[in-house]
C-alpha cells in the first residue's frame, strides 16, 4: 500500500509526496510546484519525507526529465552522499574514552575550512593514494576543461580525500548488535561546487530571455541537442565519479587511522559496505521512457539497492534495501531534512542545549557546530515511518564518535 500523499497542481504533472507525519514547509511545497510546472517532467515530480527548501529546487525531491536537466536542481554539491563500512569490531573492543579515536580520525581527513591563507580543509600535499586516483581522473577533467576553461583552476587534488564543513560528517558507529561501523557523507567539494555554478549560469545565459518565463530562474535548463547539453552530462558524471572516490579515500584513511588508535585491537572489513550518491542526475527507464532522473537529496532505492538515510548527530542512522517502489522513481530520503535554517539554528540554541542532545557522542560541542545540533532537523523515526513503502531497514546504526567540518 502506497503511504504517499498526491498534491495537484493546476495546468502540470502532479507531485507525489511521502509526507504523512512530516511537515512539508509552504516554500517548498512552491518549490515543488514550480517543478512541477517544467514542461519537459515524466509523469509527476516525488517528494521524500524530508523534503525542505533549497536553492533552485526542493532538497528531498526525485525529478525524471525527457530531453532536458534543470542544473540547479542537480544543485553545486555534484554527487554528494555517504558511504559506510562494517567491521569486525564490537562495542567491547573500544575504549572507554573515544577521544583518540576522533583525534586519530581528524588527523588522517583534512576537514572545515579556513577563509583565508593556507585551508585546513585541504591537502597542502596530497598524498599517494589521492594522487593516484587524480590520475585516474585527470584525463577527463582536462577535457571538459578545454572547452570550459573557467573550471579549470577549481581545487581538484588539494580536495580529493577530504571532507568538506556544513552537514559533511564521519562518523564511528554502533549497530543493533554492537558491532562497529564508520559512516561518513560528502561529494565532489570545490571542483563539484565549480561545476554546478559555472553550468547553472550557462543554462540562464542559452535560455536568454526565455528564462524570464520560468516560475524561477534558478529553473534554467539544457536541452538535450542543444550545444552545451552533453557537455553538462559530461561534467557532471565526472563530478559524480569524483565524489565516490573522495569517499572511498577518506574511508580507507578512517580505517587505517582507527587501526593506529591507542586501545583498538586489530580488525578487519564485515561483509557490508555501501556508498551511494544523494545529490545527482542518472539516465534511468521508468514507466516505459528513457529519462534523466535528478535526485537532490534522495537515494536511488531500486529492489535489492543498498542504501543509508543518516539522521543528525545525536540520532539514529539506517543501511536500508530498496523496495524498488515505481512511484517513487525507485527513490526513498536522504536523512532526516533539515526543521529550520542554519540561522534559526543558531538563534534558537545554546551549547548547553547541543551538549545536552549529543551526549555520549565523542563529538565537537561549541558553538560554531550549533546549526547542525539535533533539534535543526526533523525526526528520523517519522521521516523512516512515512517511507516504508520504499525501504526496508537492514541495520540501525548509532554513533559514538561524529566528526564535522
Amino acid at each position: 500500500m502506497s503511504t504517499y500523499e498526491t498534491i495537484e497542481v493546476e495546468g502540470s504533472v502532479p507531485i507525489k509526496a511521502w509526507i504523512r507525519g512530516v511537515p512539508l514547509e509552504e516554500p517548498a511545497a512552491k518549490q515543488l510546484r514550480n517543478v512541477a510546472r517544467m514542461p519537459f517532467v515524466h509523469g509527476w515530480v516525488a517528494a521524500m519525507p524530508d523534503v525542505h527548501w533549497g536553492i533552485g529546487a526542493t532538497v528531498g525531491s526525485v525529478i525524471p526529465t525527457v530531453g532536458a536537466i534543470i542544473p540547479a536542481a542537480v544543485g553545486v554539491d555534484i554527487g554528494c552522499g555517504m558511504a559506510a563500512v562494517q567491521t569486525t569490531l564490537t562495542a567491547n573492543d573500544l575504549p572507554e574514552s573515544l577521544r583518540d579515536v576522533r583525534a586519530a580520525i581528524e588527523r588522517a581527513v583534512p576537514h572545515g575550512r579556513t577563509p583565508r591563507g593556507r585551508d585546513k580543509g585541504s591537502w597542502e600535499n596530497p598524498p599517494a593514494p589521492a594522487l593516484g586516483e587524480w590520475a585516474r581522473l585527470k584525463r577527463r577533467f582536462d577535457a571538459i576543461t578545454e572547452k570550459h576553461r573557467a573550471i579549470k583552476n577549481s581545487n581538484h587534488v588539494t580536495q580529493l580525500g577530504t571532507l568538506g564543513t556544513g552537514n559533511h560528517f564521519i562518523e564511528v558507529c554502533l549497530d543493533e548488535s554492537d558491532r562497529v561501523w564508520f559512516m561518513l557523507h560528502s561529494g565532489s567539494r570545490g571542483v563539484g561546487n565549480k561545476i554546478g555554478s559555472y553550468f547553472i549560469e550557462l543554462a540562464k545565459k542559452d535560455m536568454g530571455h526565455h528564462v524570464a518565463n520560468l516560475p524561477d530562474q534558478d529553473l534554467a535548463y539544457l536541452e538535450e541537442g542543444a550545444e552545451h547539453f552533453a557537455d553538462y552530462v559530461e561534467a557532471v558524471g565526472w563530478a559524480q565519479d569524483f565524489a565516490l572516490t573522495n569517499r572511498r579515500l577518506m574511508m580507507d584513511a578512517v580505517v587505517r587511522a582507527v587501526q593506529s588508535a591507542p586501545g583498538i585491537p586489530p580488525f578487519q572489513l564485515g561483509a557490508v559496505a555501501v556508498n551511494c550518491h544523494h545529490n545527482y542526475v542518472a539516465r534511468e527507464s521508468h514507466y516505459g521512457r528513457e529519462v534523466f532522473v535528478t535526485r537532490k537529496g534522495a537515494v536511488r532505492a531500486g529492489r535489492g539497492d543498498l542504501g543509508i538515510i543518516p539522521g543528525s548527530m545525536g540520532a539514529r542512522s539506517y543501511i536500508v534495501r530498496g523496495r524498488g517502489n515505481p512511484e517513487s522513481f525507485e527513490s526513498c530520503s536522504h536523512g532526516a531534512g533539515r526543521a529550520m535554517s542554519r540561522n534559526e539554528a543558531k538563534r534558537r540554541f545554546t551549547v548547553e542545549d547541543h551538549e545536552r542532545m549529543t551526549a555520549g557522542v565523542e563529538c565537537r560541542k561549541d558553538a560554531d557546530v550549533i546549526d547542525e545540533t539535533p533539534a535543526a532537523y526533523k525526526s528520523i523515526d517519522a521521516v523512516m515511518e512515512a517511507q516504508k513503502d520504499l525501504v526496508e531497514i537492514v541495520h540501525t546504526l548509532k554513533q559514538v564518535v561524529c566528526v564535522k567540518g
